[in-house]
């Protein structure tokens, strides 16, 4: 018999991804705003209680990371205090609660892959909320699952790394763009599907908090250059010439931001017996099926 699974935010990027994936793993009752409000606990406690789902999936959160700086309190409603609602009326129902986290909890001072063990130590205010929404779900909520990814980027959503720099590339000739921030470019749709696939093995035994990104590593100035030769491949309309690698200090922002993030996904590619495919070539699927979508 098919689990009710109740996905909270299917708006969003992520969200709309699993909207398509997920009526294959079982049956969908989707909410996002207004019905719901991460920022109205009261919002959460009634569809909960209402539609008693199986599986709570919380593809919703604050992730305007400069913006948070300025405001903690709406920051912290939406990424720490809505995941210990969730967490407390999962556990009442006995459901499985499955979160997205970030990379962001990780300071990356580290030169080598993060696994789900090492010490967290976040130097945002959004890196921050996103921890405390971690850890109120461990300690309230027995059957959940936290999977943390990072530089997130799809076909939906109104802005994202990708659209960003192809909506600039077609505008100017020189762009200016990080290089000494690593991490690993990761797409939504990937993300959408390990969640869905993990859907037929969750246990008690399998609780716990995942890394999950493409493999591969770059940084935002890679990451950039990639997507310009692929687009231009694609027939994008592009005028962008060049690209001039900066530092983080050449380009302030109110938010600090790992200088290293990349996530050891070894641990949740032993459940599902395969291993991220590689972001240049996921990035490459995407930025065609975004050529389709858009009918260009």
């Amino acid at each position: 018999m098919s689990p009710s699974i109740l996905l909270i935010g299917n708006n969003g990027q992520l969200g709309k991804e699993l909207q398509q994936i997920l009526p294959d793993y079982g049956n969908i009752i989707s909410v996002a705003r207004p019905t719901v409000d991460l920022a109205q606990p009261d919002t959460l406690r009634n569809v909960i209680r209402s539609k008693q789902p199986q599986i709570i999936i919380n593809a919703a959160a604050y992730t305007a990371v400069d913006k948070a700086e300025s405001e903690p309190e709406l920051a912290t409603a939406i990424n720490a205090t809505a995941p210990f609602i969730l967490a407390q009326e999962s556990q009442k129902l006995g459901a499985f609660l499955i979160h997205i986290s970030t990379d962001y909890v990780f300071d990356g001072n580290g030169c080598r892959p993060y696994q789900e063990t090492y010490t967290t130590n976040p130097l945002s205010v959004y890196g921050k909320t996103k921890l405390a929404g971690e850890e109120a779900i461990r300690v309230t909520c027995a059957h959940h699952l936290i999977l943390r990814t990072a530089w997130v980027y799809g076909i939906f959503g109104k802005s994202n790394f990708v659209k960003t720099m192809l909506q600039l590339g077609a505008e100017r000739q020189e762009l200016r763009v990080v290089a000494d921030q690593i991490g690993s470019p990761t797409w939504a749709q990937d993300i959408a599907t390990v969640i869905a696939e993990m859907i037929p093995r969750l246990t008690p035994k399998i609780s716990g908090t995942y890394h999950y990104t493409n493999s591969g590593v770059a940084s935002w100035y890679d990451f950039a250059v990639a997507i310009f030769e692929e687009a231009q491949q694609l027939g994008f309309p592009l005028k962008v010439e060049h690209i001039v690698p900066i530092t983080t200090a050449e380009y302030p922002t109110p938010a600090r931001r790992p200088a290293y993030s990349v996530l050891a996904c070894e641990k949740i590619s032993v459940i599902l017996g395969t291993y991220p495919p590689h972001w240049r070539q996921r990035l490459r699927q995407m930025l065609t099926d975004l050529k389709i979508g858009n009918g260009a």
